[in-house]
């Protein structure tokens, strides 16, 4: 039940909602006492509780949430990747009253949005929610020594200081994708990806080379760009790797696409295994042995996070890693028989 739910109930605005809750007018606009009890009836009846949180943002705070995100969410092929962390964050700005502002006047410079130009309007809200796989690390470092109420979707190293962040734990799912391999019987593995870079390709590279180092198992990667599927099928076959580890989605589709039209079988020659959800558009419907990110909840959090820190909720946990969802999906099992 929310502050949306019962103005629809009484047939009044939001804003008169939340005033009435507050107990108070809004200066000029005076609530009929009439109203003031419809109103009231309605959160008796239905047990509505304000969240504390929404009441102490209310009392020091516009309760206006910015939204910032480096990389362009939609229309664009990553439109669906983005899609359930902005759902995630809808909802939760919903649920505690708060509203949505996106700031889409940043320029764009060598490529790259930038929060800080000339008419930044980084002020016009409360606090900001951060999306992107990269996010520039001199303006983290800038948001983090001026003291600018931030949360970034995703981990994120230190810069000059801990960074508020609502991340998935790539390490963790990814040990646990390698090691499903590891039990179906597999030795020959290969890491195909970036692997460095922005956070959520190390933390998955990290994930798989400790565990194949626990393993006493090589470590073998396949830098994918700028390769094609065929160039990186012939490698991986060369080198007579039987469990391909994809850190995206649409080349471990372009890969099982080419074998199968070689007529190998996947997974019966070659097993592939993807670490998380497409990000960019892929010509296949797959599902990979893997996991999936808990987008919406990352959204979600990331907002609950944002207004406990401009609430100054005591004991507020400023960074936060969530578990994947695992896949059981249809392309892993034991390597081919030696011929």
């Amino acid at each position: 039940m929310t502050q949306q739910d019962i103005a629809r109930m009484t047939g009044v605005s939001q804003a008169t909602v939340s005033l009435v809750l507050n107990g108070r007018d809004d200066g000029s606009v005076r609530i009929a006492p009439e109203t003031r009890e419809r109103v009231l009836h309605a959160i008796r009846t239905t047990g509505y509780v304000a969240d504390p949180v929404a009441r102490r943002l209310a009392a020091r705070h516009n309760r206006i949430l910015g939204v910032f995100t480096y990389e362009p969410v939609f229309p664009t092929g990553t439109g669906d990747f983005y899609h359930p962390f902005l759902v995630g964050i809808e909802e939760s700005a919903e649920r505690l009253g708060c509203d949505l502002l996106l700031l889409t006047s940043a320029p764009v410079t060598d490529g790259r949005r930038r929060i800080f130009h000339d008419d930044n309007r980084l002020r016009l809200a409360d606090g900001c929610v951060l999306l992107g796989r990269s996010l520039d690390r001199e303006e983290l470092g800038r948001l983090v020594a001026e003291g600018h109420p931030f949360v970034s979707v995703g981990r994120r190293d230190d810069a000059g200081g801990p960074v508020p962040y609502v991340g998935a734990d790539y390490p963790v799912a990814t040990a646990t994708v390698v090691r499903r391999a590891l039990d179906a019987g597999h030795t020959a593995l290969a890491y195909l990806g970036q692997g460095a870079g922005p956070e959520s390709h190390a933390d998955r590279f990290a994930g798989y080379r400790t565990t194949l180092e626990a393993a006493g198992l090589p470590v073998r990667h396949e830098p994918t760009a700028d390769r094609t599927a065929a160039d990186l099928l012939d490698t991986l076959l060369a080198a007579g790797i039987t469990a391909a580890v994809v850190e995206e989605y649409a080349d471990g589709a372009a890969i099982a696409g080419l074998a199968r039209e070689r007529g190998l079988a996947v997974p019966g020659d070659l097993s592939i295994l993807a670490l998380g959800d497409p990000t960019r558009p892929a010509a296949s419907d797959i599902e990979f042995t893997g996991f999936r990110i808990p987008r919406r909840e990352m959204g979600w959090q990331a907002v609950e996070l944002l207004t406990g820190l401009l609430a100054e909720v005591p004991g507020t946990v400023r960074q936060r890693l969530l578990p994947c969802q695992p896949v059981d999906g249809a392309t892993l099992a034991p390597p081919p028989s030696p011929r």
